[in-house]
């Protein structure tokens, strides 16, 4: 029963996400996307940029400075290698962003948080 309230409770927060970013001019390309290395949770574009974004959903605000750490980021690296042909065409930069959010707060957009 707590996996499936935290599974509901990160879709929300993706959904979220992706209002979010939709706002900010970005398209959504896809969500969820399963690879044999992990899950990358939002692919967007906007202006020659294409962003594969973490989402982190937290009940309270305090959590969201340990919800993301080198481990997790490693995982979407990963995953983003796998995929990532799949969604940037020729010329277009590619990056790791982190999207985390709280009730009661404005989403935060972390940009490019990986550096390999």
């Amino acid at each position: 029963m707590k996996r499936q309230r935290a599974e509901k409770s990160g879709r929300d927060g993706e959904r979220r996400a992706a209002i979010w970013l939709k706002l900010k001019g970005w398209s959504v390309l896809a969500r969820r996307v399963k690879t044999p290395r992990g899950e990358i949770d939002l692919v967007v574009r906007r202006a020659g940029v294409v962003a594969f974004v973490e989402v982190k959903w937290r009940t309270k605000a305090a959590d969201l400075d340990h919800a993301i750490d080198e481990y997790r980021l490693r995982r979407v690296a990963a995953a983003v290698e796998c995929v990532a042909h799949e969604y940037a065409a020729s010329g277009e930069d590619i990056r790791i962003d982190v999207m985390l959010l709280a009730p009661g707060l404005l989403p935060r957009h972390i940009v490019n948080v990986w550096q390999p």
